[in-house]
């Protein structure tokens, strides 16, 4: 598994980053992981918006976002606004367990809802399952292509 995009990782909680970036790298995952602590961090970096230094957006495979921070239903609802990133894939790696955010998550385009486990090895085997699915076996549409 070596997709040339990084993944995008949503999540202010430092020990659930480690925990996260351990995760991938047992899974075999190469691609860079990128790590926003807020979601206005997290679409500086996505949409090139605010961005200082003129850096522009960024394509990533996917984003994994944690409910938790702040700003991160606001994130999923501008990635699915933006012409560029509407069919981006974004799966919510939350420790929530409120029906109203699987809900809310859904209704605003997620395109997975995964609890995160407390268990480090059930962890690893989430990422490895997430992984297969998004990065190694789903067709993503390509980068900037609009419904017909």
């Amino acid at each position: 598994m070596n997709p040339l995009r990084p993944i995008l990782l949503v999540d202010g909680n430092a020990d659930d980053v480690e925990r996260t970036r351990y995760a991938l790298e047992q899974n075999g995952v190469s691609a860079e992981l990128v790590v926003a602590r807020d979601g206005i961090t997290a679409l500086q970096w996505l949409l090139g918006e605010g961005a200082r230094g003129g850096t522009g957006p960024r394509d990533p495979q996917m984003v994994l976002l944690e409910l938790g921070v702040a700003g991160g239903l606001q994130v999923l609802r501008r990635v699915r606004e933006h012409a560029r990133t509407r069919f981006l894939p974004v799966v919510i790696l939350t420790s929530s367990r409120e029906q109203r955010d699987v809900v809310e998550s859904y209704q605003l385009g997620a395109n997975s809802y995964v609890r995160k486990p407390v268990d480090r090895a059930e962890f690893v085997a989430v990422a490895r399952e997430i992984v297969r699915y998004w990065v190694v076996l789903n067709e993503q549409v390509p980068i900037g292509a609009s419904a017909p």
